[in-house]
């Protein structure tokens, strides 16, 4: 790979990812040397200092994203790029509140490690350490899923400044909760933050909604009243459903956006605008500008940071986390305390969810009322979902799909086989049919993680490794690297 290259030091306390990012970088021609700890990198750092840091968060000694601050206050050039397991909003703004270049979550993909540290050593100047915020464990944002982990990065990077951010995504994916975390993360945290929903107000009052009125500026107006820019000043004004403007506001809108004053509506002194704007949409913007519905110079002015929210559907192994954080809020609200069993949230996982996070929330919601038992099925969960069926399926009826399957084998063997029906190994049979797509599923399914995919089939790792030896699957030859913190 081109690019440029320089030393490298990488701290990991896992002895695969040393090795196997090791040989990758060198590979790309950087000179790489290796810490298990804090200590080690002490060392390293004082021997060999390097050009750029690569350190995981959860070390032996300390934290890498700690240690990372006091590593920059003496080495304020130092790019350095936080690996990471603990893949969450908090993580992520947390390694750039310390001046990290960059946060890269597990499992990630070896270009694009690659790529980073050579963008790193090529501007070298360093990235400024982002404003100070407290780290929040309520934040609204739930999911370590590879599409959320994205959004968090630009979330990390937009919080210490006031750039414009345009958030789009399907209806219920959770725009606003996205604007509310960078304006909560922000420097403007203190003051308000101010939602208006465009496609919720009549064409004729949007003006005076955004920018107030003075007192008989049209009929009925008895008395001055200010609008959600002055309402939001020196804090936050979020612009929902921004697609569904009227062009005659976005004009006016674009005004503001340009020169930072507007007036209200019948008034004639200048107000300056010490608002951040994050508007979000589930329209496609581009398409409302071809055919003039959007204006053009509005949308770019909009669209300084873009943040495309995944589906819930594009997003499934966040699934069973955001449906146990709703039934907790439910709990808290005063609604019964439920949990769900593995089978619940296997028909969670492999519901669509057209109505996004906010469906499965609406959903989680109505079990904690409506569900007699304190633990939820998957035949109550299939009930709820398919709109209440009067008989729903059986939480352990087999599924159609697999049944057929196994029953085509058997017939399959006692075509091709009979003696395998009567010999004692019909069961084994059946099971290595089953057993190999199921661990080559999960571990897909979990970037290559053996710890996740383990869990996530009910084996623990170790037994999950002895198959992978008796199968014969190599799950070391897969791109992304896989491993906990």
């Amino acid at each position: 790979m081109s690019g440029a290259t320089g030393r490298v030091l990488l701290v990991d306390d896992d002895d695969s990812i040393r090795t196997v990012v090791a040989q990758a970088l060198r590979r790309a021609g950087h000179d790489v040397r290796t810490a298990a700890s804090l200590a080690e990198l002490e060392r390293e750092m004082r021997s060999h200092p390097p050009q750029v840091l690569l350190t995981d968060v959860v070390l032996p000694d300390g934290d890498g994203i700690e240690n990372a601050a006091r590593v920059l206050a003496d080495h304020p050039g130092l790019p350095v790029i936080v690996l990471s397991a603990r893949n969450t909003l908090t993580t992520a703004v947390r390694a750039n509140e310390a001046g990290a270049y960059d946060y890269l979550p597990k499992p990630f993909d070896l270009d694009t490690l690659t790529r980073t540290v050579a963008a790193a050593l090529a501007r070298r100047a360093g990235s400024e350490a982002a404003d100070e915020a407290s780290e929040d464990a309520s934040l609204p944002l739930i999911g370590r899923s590879p599409a959320m982990q994205e959004v968090y990065r630009v979330i990390a990077r937009v919080v210490s400044n006031d750039l414009t951010v345009l958030v789009s995504g399907e209806s219920g994916t959770g725009k606003e909760l996205v604007a509310r975390a960078i304006h909560d993360l922000g420097a403007r945290r203190a003051a308000p933050f101010v939602p208006i929903n465009m496609a919720a107000i009549p064409r004729e009052l949007i003006e005076a909604e955004l920018f107030g009125h003075e007192r008989g500026a049209f009929t009925g107006a008895a008395q001055r009243n200010a609008g959600r820019f002055e309402q939001a000043a020196g804090g936050t004004l979020f612009l929902d459903e921004i697609g569904d403007m009227p062009v005659e506001a976005q004009t006016r809108l674009l005004r503001v956006l340009q020169s930072g004053e507007f007036t209200t509506v019948g008034g004639a002194r200048t107000i300056r605008a010490d608002v951040r704007i994050v508007a979000a949409t589930n329209r496609d913007l581009h398409q409302a500008v071809a055919t003039g519905q959007f204006r053009e110079d509005l949308y770019y002015r909009l669209n300084v940071v873009p943040i495309a929210l995944p589906a819930l559907r594009e997003r499934r192994g966040d699934v069973a986390e955001l449906a146990r954080h709703f039934l907790d809020r439910a709990a808290e609200a005063g609604l019964p305390r439920k949990t769900l069993d593995a089978a619940a949230i296997d028909v969670l996982e492999r519901h669509d969810w057209p109505g996004n996070v906010r469906e499965l929330e609406n959903v989680m919601r109505r079990l904690a009322a409506l569900s007699r038992d304190d633990h939820v099925g998957a035949a109550e969960v299939y009930a709820t979902i398919g709109g209440g069926a009067a008989t729903p399926a059986p939480a352990a009826a087999p599924d159609p799909g697999l049944e057929v399957a196994v029953r085509a084998l058997i017939d399959r063997l006692a075509r091709q086989e009979p003696r395998s029906l009567e010999d004692g190994s019909l069961y084994e049979r059946v099971i290595g049919e089953v057993e190999r797509p199921l661990i080559e599923a999960m571990l897909a399914r979990h970037g290559g993680n053996q710890l996740r995919a383990a869990r996530a089939i009910g084996l623990n790792r170790n037994t999950l490794r002895k198959r992978l030896d008796v199968l014969g699957i190599d799950a070391t030859a897969r791109p992304p690297v896989a491993a906990e913190d």
